[in-house]
């Protein structure tokens, strides 16, 4: 079955548009992750709607291939500038840095290119192997099971997200009260509508993206005080012989892809604590002579790696669940949704063919990374130099241009510059924006399989229990949510402690 899916998948694949936008989602991916303040996120966000206009597999390519090479392009500015690109990248500056204050940013910046094209491919292997089990196991999930499986991912992204657990979860709420507004499915009536024609579907999921996250990560970048900064900052291309030295810290590759994709499988765990922890393990497991934090060249290793393997990890539950990893991950389930797939089981027994063409445009991200990564360097740097003032013009543009070519709605445009105020005031009181983007989605898929669920129930809500999967799903968010309120509490009683000493 598996090895049919792939068959298939290459007939969509071996085509000039699908392999061509694959290659450019790469390059673009690498710029935005190595200009402070974008991101894989963003060039998701911002890419959007062209991808969304093309055929399915050269869409999904473009927007994976993105997501892919913002995983690694934060390295670049991590190592030249001692600024990660993004923050998948904070834990490669502790040796990448280092390296180039020795005169070794080439070298650095090979091997973390090579580490991350290398990280990549393995865990692509575990997608390819992992998502079409956990989709057959999953199979004979009924609402019940996947109503308590998206109530865990919202659990799970609004735990780890950051910052309070209140927090968190209030940006998840609010993100489910967003997906009941338009036309109810069950009864037709209107919800949250206010009489306006133009709600009766919602809000486009890009709209809301697009200024939750692009408008106010804008605005803030424009309050900061380095908006004409020029950084002077030269290196050499770096050589294909850094794929040599990646590979001679093997044992150290491995183990530290391994936990990337382990954390990339969790949802809400992401990159930032898989990058650490392999740093972490990797530091211990070191000979005293290798001095990590000084210019360690397993340092680098071991965090890069394991950045790009969680991208291969967060895929699993994705496609085989529906439930994204991180926000990321929740774009391209959307892009997915846009495009008229529903992730899940059925995506792998109705569509294997399309299955097939995701995990080779996958592979062929991370071997198109390594040769874009090395090649077009150069061409980073210098888009480095470019002052902000120039850069955030250019991107307020595109995001009003991408979003009104949704549906040619000028209320596309309202919604994208009223959620921006949203997200902007959000991020002044410290709210996370990710678990607003995970309730939107998991929103209609909690809410349409509860109902159905207590529909076809005898017993009310007992039947969450009756069900052995579905009563494991209850006891874990019962756990998550009871260990994170301990943990909250402990915290406070030790800030407060501190506070009285």
């Amino acid at each position: 079955m598996l090895f049919e899916s792939l068959l298939a998948g290459f007939q969509l694949f071996l085509t000039p548009l699908a392999i061509g936008l694959t290659f450019i989602g790469i390059l673009i991916g690498l710029l935005v992750g190595a200009m402070p303040g974008l991101g894989p996120l963003m060039g998701i966000i911002l890419l959007l709607p062209v991808a969304i206009g093309l055929p399915p597999v050269a869409a999904m390519g473009f927007l994976i291939a993105i997501f892919v090479g913002g995983s690694c392009g934060g390295s670049i500015s991590a190592i030249l500038l001692r600024i990660p690109g993004t923050p998948l990248a904070a834990a490669t500056l502790f040796d990448g840095y280092p390296m180039a204050q020795k005169g070794r940013a080439a070298d650095a910046i090979g091997i973390a290119i090579s580490a991350s094209a290398i990280g990549g491919l393995i865990g692509g292997v575990v997608l390819i192997v992992a998502s079409p089990l956990l989709a057959r196991f999953a199979s004979g999930f009924a609402p019940p099971e996947y109503a308590m499986l998206a109530v865990t991912g919202l659990f799970a992204i609004a735990i780890i997200s950051g910052g309070s657990l209140i927090k968190g979860l209030v940006s998840g709420c609010f993100g489910l009260l967003l997906a009941t507004i338009g036309t109810d499915e069950f009864s037709t009536g209107y919800r949250f509508t206010f009489g306006s024609h133009h709600m009766l579907n919602g809000f486009h999921i890009v709209a809301v993206v697009v200024g939750l996250f692009a408008i106010s990560e804008m605005v803030h970048q424009i309050v900061g005080d380095d908006l004409l900064k020029k950084p002077d900052i030269k290196v050499e291309r770096p050589g294909f012989g850094s794929l040599l030295t990646t590979m001679r810290h093997w044992v150290n590759l491995l183990r530290s892809s391994g936990i990337g994709v382990f954390f990339g499988a969790l949802p809400g765990a992401g990159g930032v604590i898989s990058s650490f922890s392999a740093y972490a393990i990797a530091k211990a497991a070191a000979k005293p002579d290798e001095r990590y934090g000084e210019g360690a060249e397993g340092g680098v290793v071991a965090t890069e790696s394991a950045n790009n393997a969680t991208v291969g990890g967060t895929l699993v539950p994705t496609l085989a669940l529906g439930i994204p990893g991180d926000a990321s991950s929740a774009m391209l389930l959307g892009a997915l949704l846009i495009l008229g797939f529903v992730p899940g089981p059925i995506l792998f027994e109705q569509e294997p063919q399309f299955v097939g063409g995701i995990f080779l445009v996958y592979m062929a991200s991370n071997v198109f990374l390594l040769i874009a990564g090395i090649l077009a360097t150069p061409f980073f740097v210098y888009v480095l130099r470019i002052p902000k003032f120039y850069l955030i013009p250019i991107i307020l543009i595109l995001c009003s241009i991408g979003t009104f070519a949704l549906q040619a709605s000028v209320f596309d445009l309202m919604v994208m510059f009223g959620f921006g105020l949203v997200g902007i005031l959000f991020r002044a009181a410290n709210y996370p924006l990710a678990p607003i983007v995970i309730g939107i989605i998991l929103g209609p898929i909690l809410e349409n399989n509860l109902r159905r669920a207590l529909l076809i129930s005898r017993e009310g809500y007992w039947i969450f229990l009756d069900r052995p999967v579905s009563a494991t799903l209850v006891c874990v968010n019962v756990l998550l949510l009871t260990g994170a309120l301990y943990f909250a509490f402990r915290n406070r009683k030790r800030l407060f402690s501190r506070q009285e000493s």
